[in-house]
Parts: structure tokens; sequence; C-alpha cells
């Protein structure tokens, strides 16, 4: 039994069966990749952002949605499916395309809507029109906001464009809609340290996030951090160091919390540097190993909100 809160039990005990995520690409980019708040994006992204397993994005979504269904059902029987906006930031276009692409994603065999975005980039508007599509179509909607990090200092270096403020105001606003949350952070950025990676677990469950994606640090090809890789202005820990991370980040974290993924993944041919030149599902049954043997598990020590200390 895995020591920690899985995503697919998570779906399961929603939905009462399995539920598999669609991808979806959008012709899109990034206020911090086009010049309205930066140029050259986070120094750890690269051109192709994170949708490389996506289809063509000059497909629609609706032609999108039916080719993965009709291969993902046909393949695992599925019947019921989360259309995923998933590459560089879904909330980054005008209101009437984003509600166009939205409502082209409604189905019967959709139960929910992710939306991955920036924290510095949730209208109201768009929440707005959200809750009108959950309320009018009973379709679950989950805002998948970046973060990476909760220590301002390593948001600056890293160009993320926004601090810890602007991620703990969208959370706020999109839990004041009744919406589910998911908070992608890298538990082994250059300067963060593992009081770091606790102090994030700690804010997390402090603002009831549904969900958590962790990965690796992992350089892309072009990326401004693989200059500086390259130049050996920083090292990469190892890969035992990540793994303490992730215990102890999964350990200080509410048990209520769904876990997507302990590890990302990139295609070899994109990186210089991934996942310590291992395989992603032996880095997982590590972390699952080390947690186990030390008698760690999610929430373990997830003891320190609702004023305990004078309990």
């Amino acid at each position: 039994m895995e020591p920690y809160y899985v995503y697919s039990n998570f779906l399961k005990e929603k939905y009462g069966e399995k539920v598999y995520r669609i991808p979806i690409n959008l012709p899109l980019t990034c206020p911090n990749r086009d010049g309205k708040i930066g140029v050259g994006g986070c120094t750890f992204c690269g051109d192709v952002g994170v949708g490389f397993e996506s289809r063509n994005n000059l497909e629609s979504v609706e032609e999108q949605l039916q080719k993965n269904i009709n291969y993902i059902g046909s393949k695992y029987h599925a019947k019921k499916f989360i259309a995923y906006f998933q590459n560089y930031t879904n909330t980054y276009v005008e209101q009437s395309k984003f509600e166009e692409c939205i409502l082209s994603s409604i189905r019967e065999d959709v139960v929910e809507i992710a939306i991955s975005t920036r924290p510095d980039c949730v209208t109201e508007e768009q929440l707005k029109f959200l809750k009108t599509v959950n309320d009018r179509y009973h379709i679950e909607i989950n805002m998948e906001l970046g973060l990476q990090t909760v220590n301002y200092h390593t948001l600056k270096n890293i160009n993320r464009g926004h601090t810890l403020a602007e991620f703990i105001d969208c959370i706020i606003r999109c839990k004041k809609y009744g919406f589910q949350t998911t908070v992608h952070m890298i538990l082994n950025l250059p300067q963060d340290s593992k009081e770091d990676v606790i102090e994030g677990a700690k804010i997390l469950s402090a603002l009831e996030v549904n969900g958590v994606k962790l990965h690796s640090l992992y350089i892309p090809k072009g990326s401004i951090m693989a200059q500086e890789y390259e130049r050996g202005q920083f090292q990469i820990g190892t890969m035992e160091d990540y793994i303490e991370r992730v215990a102890f980040f999964l350990s200080y974290l509410s048990p209520d919390i769904a876990i997507q993924r302990l590890i990302g993944r990139a295609p070899e041919k994109d990186v210089i540097s991934c996942n310590f030149n291992t395989s992603w599902w032996k880095i997982k049954d590590y972390i699952i190993e080390y947690m186990n043997q030390n008698n760690l598990y999610q929430g373990c020590y997830f003891n320190y909100l609702g004023g305990k200390i004078t309990k």
C-alpha cells in the first residue's frame, strides 16, 4: 500500500470508477514569454512547454478530445474523462476565446475540466464564467496552478514573474467559487532548502488545496537554466536528496490532499538533465520504499494547524 493519497484512488472515490485525463493543447503562450511581464519565460521552461504528449494545437478542442477519447476509451474501456487544458497558460487569452474553448470541451462523458495556468493570470470574469459552466452542466472545475516553490527569493531567481502573494490570492478566489485546486511543486530547485520544502507542504495544507503534482528539476535544452547549468552556476542535488525531500514534503502535507504524481518526466531529446538518469517509475518505487522503511506516511507530521500548540 502506498504511503500517500494516490490521485487515482481519489478519482474512484469521487466518480465511482476510473477516470482518465485527456490533454488539450491550445496555441497559447505565457505573459512571462511574450513581454507582458517578462521575456524568456521561467528559467527552467523550454520551448515546447509541458505538453509533449499532447496532440497538435492546430486541431480543434473537439478533435483532440474525440481522437484521444476514442483511443483511450477502447484501450482501457474507459467511460469517464477529464478535459485537461495542459500546455502553457490556458487563461492567458481573450475572454471570448476562453469561453469558446471551455464550452467546446463539454460532452456527456467529460466529468471534469482541468485548467493549467499561472496564479497571476486568473480573472474574476473567467471564474464567474466557469461557475456558470459548473452549475449548468454539473461539471467539476479544477484550477491547476504552477507555484514550484514558496521561497519568494527562489521565485524571483527563476523568473516566475509572480510572488507567493499572487498564488495565495488565486487559491482563495478559486475556493470562493467551490473549485478544486491542484498545485505544481519542484522540490529541488537551486537555493531551496529542505526547510523550504516542508514550509511548502504546510502552506498548501493551510490553504486546503485538493491536489499536488511533484517533480524534480529537469533542464530543457535551450532554456536559461540550461545556460546557467552549463556555466557551472549551480549543481543539481542527488537522487537520494530528492527522495528524502519528497518523503518529508508528504509527511507534513495534509492527508486529505491527493497526490497526482511524485516525479515528472520529459523526452530525453529535449533535456540536458532529467531525473538523475533514472526511470521515473524506479524513483517512484524508491520514494515509497524510503517512506516505508522510515515509518513515514502522508500527514504523519500534520500537527501544526488550528492552534494545536495550545491543545
